[in-house]
């Protein structure tokens, strides 16, 4: 735990800001949205919780600028697996890759996942209409970008095919990522009763499966 001494410039109140998305970062390594605590949170970054919320008007706000934060990221991981993508293959080959490529990027990434699949439950919520605007902004960049990954990928599928593909896509990873990561008292359900082995989800196979067959409905046949 750091303690900080008054900010008293824009300088010190940016790192400010970074040091509690960074702690919120580490915190969500640990457990999942749910569990992260503006308590805790304020207790280890090493201020009161009264003057967090004098950088953040509320945890979901902390949490909501992380998920964009890692929303660019993961952007640039795509269009950089992307340009590794052979352009002459085949469509069907290009498609595989692409899905191959989503996967990997996403698996890597468990705290966006996490994050995904809370943002309408939890991040979007107890925020005010300019901490919405400034999200939805800034997802918008994002989205544009994926978009642009795609087509370069998969330029047969047009805008409106990649437009089709990239937002249930997204969705699919935030939801397929809490189910591939159940609470202990399931896992101890899974265990005790092998019978229930074709109800437990694992990620990359799921999610690999299920962007497949939803590329596959959006390339021209």
């Amino acid at each position: 735990m750091t303690t900080f001494l008054r900010a008293r410039n824009e300088e010190q109140r940016a790192v400010r800001r970074q040091a509690i998305l960074a702690t919120a970062a580490e915190m969500l390594t640990e457990m999942p949205v749910n569990d992260v605590s503006l308590n805790e949170l304020s207790r280890r970054v090493g201020l009161a919780k009264s003057n967090v919320l004098k950088y953040f008007e509320s945890r979901e706000a902390v949490l909501l600028e992380l998920s964009g934060s890692e929303l660019a990221a993961w952007v640039d991981d795509l269009a950089a697996g992307v340009a590794k993508m052979p352009a002459d293959a085949p469509l069907a080959e290009r498609a595989g890759l692409l899905v191959d490529v989503m996967v990997s990027s996403f698996s890597a990434r468990p705290v966006l996942c996490d994050l995904i699949s809370t943002q309408a439950s939890v991040l979007e919520r107890n925020i005010s209409a300019e901490t919405a605007l400034a999200f939805k902004r800034g997802a918008g960049v994002g989205y544009e970008r994926m978009i642009e990954a795609v087509m370069i990928a998969l330029p047969e599928i047009g805008r409106e095919g990649a437009m089709r593909f990239i937002p249930p896509a997204s969705l699919l990873a935030g939801a397929i990522w809490t189910h591939a990561h159940p609470t202990p008292a399931l896992l101890a359900a899974f265990d005790a009763d092998p019978a229930l082995a074709p109800l437990r989800m694992e990620f990359e196979p799921a999610l690999r499966d299920q962007l497949t067959t939803l590329l596959t409905g959006v390339l021209p046949r």
